[in-house]
């Protein structure tokens, strides 16, 4: 009998283990599904507006044959370019302070702005920054476009910054300063390399985050439809310029929108698939 009793409870614990089993997989499947539809829908909307023409060329009027977004490409990466100029070092010295001195009221004040600012819409921070950059300038511009998208990574940088070196043994800090090396040394030389690959692919995950922004551009760096490398003057991007193709009544512009779509999606896979391979292998000093 009680053998009997020990079976049936094993047969019961298999198939708790089983059902959820599936569970987890079919949530992991619903997961996946809309980004897997998603690329497959921007794949085949956008793939027939793609040709040399369409990378190397400046957008055309409504009704001409031809035309590309050579210009927005270019934009894109400068903007994105000045956001982290701006956003890394106060991310990353931000999440070594709180991950190193952080532990008291000025820490916990900090961490909490900090998640807050990770809560704010970014149509909110590009209507800020229009109030304080494009006003004061009195135009449109690259860098007020940077510091936007740049106000958008910090929190997500400081947060990856913090974790990963709070996850560096203490071990390995005591061993440091046993030696004789001064404080600062320890953090940035000892501890702050041996986080480094992690902190890495939040940086990067950051950017491919910013990458795909419209809302504070279209208040910041507005658009361009001609060549401009001033960062003091309107820039275009690949997403303000797939909002206005998109928005638009043409239907030669909405392939085009397509076709920019698929690229910066492709873009966006790239960097994230590169991080994801090699960052354990990105080192620095």
């Amino acid at each position: 009998m009680e053998n009997e009793a020990n079976i049936k409870i094993f047969k019961l614990r298999k198939l708790k283990e089983k059902l959820f089993l599936y569970g987890v997989f079919s949530a992991a499947l619903i997961a996946v599904v809309p980004l897997i539809s998603i690329l497959a829908y921007v794949f085949f909307q956008g793939i027939s507006s793609l040709n040399l023409d369409f990378f190397t060329s400046l957008p055309v009027p409504a009704g001409e044959a031809g035309g590309g977004i050579a210009n927005a490409i270019a934009g894109t990466f400068i903007i994105v370019l000045l956001a982290c100029v701006v956003g890394l070092p106060v991310g990353i010295l931000s999440g070594i302070w709180l991950a190193e001195y952080g532990e008291g009221k000025r820490g916990f004040v900090i961490r909490y702005t900090n998640d807050v600012l990770a809560g704010i819409p970014s149509i909110v921070i590009g209507i800020f920054i229009y109030a304080i950059f494009v006003l004061a300038m009195r135009r449109f511009s690259a860098i007020a476009g940077g510091v936007s998208l740049a106000i958008i990574m910090i929190p997500t940088i400081t947060k990856t910054t913090e974790e990963l070196i709070r996850m560096v043994p203490i071990s390995l800090w005591e061993s440091a300063l046993a030696l004789g090396i001064s404080q600062w040394r320890v953090t940035w030389y000892v501890v702050f390399r041996t986080a480094w690959s992690g902190i890495f692919t939040g940086i990067m995950l950051a950017v491919a985050r910013v990458s795909g922004e419209t809302a504070p551009l279209l208040f910041t760096s507005f658009n361009n439809q001609f060549w401009n490398f001033a960062v003091d003057q309107p820039m275009a991007s690949m997403t303000v310029q797939i909002f206005n193709y998109s928005i638009s009544p043409f239907n030669d512009w909405h392939s085009k929108s397509w076709g920019a779509s698929l690229v910066l999606v492709a873009i966006i896979l790239m960097i994230t698939l590169t991080v994801r391979r090699f960052s354990k292998r990105i080192y620095y000093g």
